[in-house]
């Protein structure tokens, strides 16, 4: 009998490792570069790095830091060789790469600072052709790369190589693409102000590295990775390029992975187990792809289509297609935390308890109406106790301007009505001249930030008016992970925990509702979603038994929706419901118009939303079920 031969990754043209998170991934890197590192320096030879910046590799810098510290993992033999920087950028503002190494890895090891290199964003301009010359040479004299370390951006671009980018490229100036600078806008606060130009290594010297490890975290990711590896290799996805090279491997995350045919369509790949879910999935893809309803597939639609192995296993289309069909109507209710009356046996949620006690945590200030402000309203008109919790404060996303507009409200008032507060006055005139004369990298004041936390705090309320809660059902927790008074945040801590523990051992909820989306681009709403874990694991581990009988529900936020395959809970909303929503979107005044760290996207978010929830409700309709204005999709999570 022949050896079984394993097809799983037959379509892949680039080797890839898969991690169920990044911090297992980043581990595995950083073992990679300790084990080069300590050969070279056995062979009494210096090791060569190249390595990227971003938010990708930060966990990986945060395990070699790790790895020095603990296990005394030495960098004297180490030179290194960064990708890119923006131009102009001064070495120490803090959108600077210079920056961002020194304080995630660099400062923190032993590294000779004579042996770490990267491109000078402040050369003059007519220096810069010279300047990626010599740089090109230092790489040269030094043996070359050992090892590159790359991220990978949304559009397809390594290092600032955007889509275009020649395989024979050079270290050079370039110019970024426009989705580039939005989606790192969220570094800057503002889109004016982020650089039109970087100075980066090009295709060819990266393609020189020995060794090449490129990483990639997140669901944002998967569509250009999977594209990248197992599409045709093209100038138009620089990533692709990467084929071309002999020992490059991507490290992954298993969101990151998950848009890779072997996940996406494994019966594609090889044989399947065909579960309810996964009959689910195939034949969703098969009614998408054909443009038919699912009752309407026929013996021959899947035999056309890879999935004759399914009629075989599974008997005839009808009896498929009418499990699936099921499976997909079962998943909508208007009744988000049960149905009271004419119970269905196969419904989402649990009937009993009724009323329930529901907690929705909202990561922002707004995300509770934006993600699910549809289900949030019908939750508290069906008698349900509501509360919100609002996880950080939201500061660094509203503008300065949005701050003076309301400090001269506030300066107005009192002159109006003679009010003398003379300490109120100083710290409005403190902010005043603060603003005034901030620079673009400047960390705004404790004053500043506490006048910008009101202001989306009064929104949050408001937006809990609108719907009917009373002021005692909003919780501001202010977790102290955010309150950095900088883009980049803390790891979650103790007293982010320990806070959450206490609100949810208070009411004791029999429903939670978390964000699910972790695309969003400063990463706020995973730690948020882990603080919540942790917090619910404690107290299970505690002994509590309220724990045992509270459901959770995930939500995506405004970067994304769930694939329908995986929707377990569909709200449909009326065209009136979708308006009720709108409106209280637009009471989060200092979101709208321009969004802040909008990441790739330049809709506002009540577009955003709308958009996302009239397509979730297009997409049952294509399949056959009943049209809908729009639909709110959630995952149950299991902990």
């Amino acid at each position: 009998m022949p050896p079984k031969i394993d097809f799983t990754d037959s379509l892949e043209k680039i080797p890839v490792k898969i991690f169920a998170d990044p911090r297992q991934g980043s581990v595995y890197v950083a073992q990679q570069i300790a084990l080069l590192i300590q050969e070279k320096e056995a062979a009494g030879q210096k090791c060569v790095i190249g390595l990227a910046t971003g938010s990708t590799p930060k966990s990986l810098y945060a395990e070699l830091v790790k790895m020095h510290q603990e296990d005394g993992l030495s960098f004297k033999n180490v030179i290194t060789f960064n990708l890119d920087q923006y131009y102009p950028m001064e070495k120490d503002a803090l959108q600077s790469y210079h920056y961002f190494m020194r304080k995630n890895l660099f400062e923190q090891t032993d590294i000779d600072p004579n042996n770490y290199h990267l491109p000078d964003g402040m050369v003059a301009k007519d220096d810069v052709k010279e300047h990626c010359l010599n740089y090109e040479k230092q790489i040269a004299a030094a043996g070359g790369l050992d090892l590159q370390i790359l991220g990978i951006g949304t559009n397809g671009h390594i290092g600032f190589n955007e889509p275009g980018s020649g395989i024979y490229t050079k270290t050079r100036l370039t110019t970024l693409d426009n989705s580039t600078r939005i989606a790192n806008a969220y570094e800057f606060g503002n889109m004016s102000d982020v650089p039109r130009m970087a100075i980066t290594m090009g295709i060819s010297t990266i393609l020189k590295s020995k060794r090449i490890i490129l990483m990639a975290w997140g669901q944002g990711k998967a569509p250009v990775i999977q594209q990248s590896v197992e599409l045709d290799d093209t100038e138009d996805l620089p990533a692709s390029l990467l084929q071309n090279h002999d020992n490059c491997t991507f490290v992954l995350d298993e969101t990151a992975a998950s848009e890779l045919t072997r996940f996406k369509y494994p019966w594609l790949t090889g044989e399947c187990v065909w579960t309810d879910m996964m009959m689910k999935k195939a034949v969703v893809y098969l009614a998408l792809k054909l443009q038919k309803p699912v009752l309407s597939l026929t013996n021959n639609d899947y035999n056309d289509n890879g999935l004759s192995d399914l009629l075989v296993e599974k008997g005839d289309a009808y009896e498929i297609n009418l499990l699936v069909f099921y499976l997909l109507r079962d998943t909508i209710t208007g009744w988000p935390a049960g149905k009271v009356t004419g119970k269905r046996d196969n419904h989402p949620e649990r009937s009993d308890p009724f009323p329930k006690k529901v907690i929705i945590f909202s990561p922002h200030p707004d995300d509770d109406i934006i993600s699910m402000g549809g289900t949030f309203m019908r939750l508290h008109d069906q008698g349900h106790e509501v509360h919100v919790a609002y996880q950080t404060s939201g500061n660094i996303a509203v503008t300065d301007e949005f701050v003076t507009r309301f400090i001269d409200f506030a300066v107005g008032f009192e002159n109006m009505f003679d009010i003398d507060d003379t300490r109120s006055r100083k710290i409005l005139d403190d902010a005043t001249s603060f603003l005034k004369h901030k620079k673009t990298s400047e960390k705004d004041t404790e004053e500043i930030r506490a006048i910008k936390g009101l202001i989306r705090r009064c929104e949050a309320k408001a937006t809990c008016k609108y719907v009917g809660l009373t002021e005692d059902r909003a919780h501001f927790e202010n977790l102290p992970f955010y309150e950095t008074g900088t883009i980049e945040k803390n790891p979650m801590g103790e007293a982010d925990v320990e806070n959450t523990m206490e609100l949810l051992n208070r009411l004791k909820p029999h429903q939670l509702f978390c964000a699910g989306d972790f695309a969003d681009p400063h990463g706020t709403h995973k730690v948020c979603f882990d603080v919540v874990i942790e917090a619910l694991q404690r107290i299970k581990q505690s002994g509590a038994t309220w724990v045992n009988d509270c459901w959770l529900w995930l939500y995506k936020g405004a970067w994304q929706e769930w694939d329908i395959t995986e929707v377990e809970m569909a709200v449909p909303m009326s065209p009136d419901q979708v308006m009720k929503k709108r409106h209280g979107i637009f009471i989060h005044q200092s979101q709208k118009d321009s969004v802040p760290f909008q990441g790739s996207d330049d809709r506002e978010f009540w577009q955003r939303a709308e958009e996302r929830n009239g397509n979730t409700a297009k997409l049952y309709a294509q399949l056959g079920l009943t049209q809908y204005a729009a639909m709110e999709a959630f995952v149950r999570w299991h902990f």
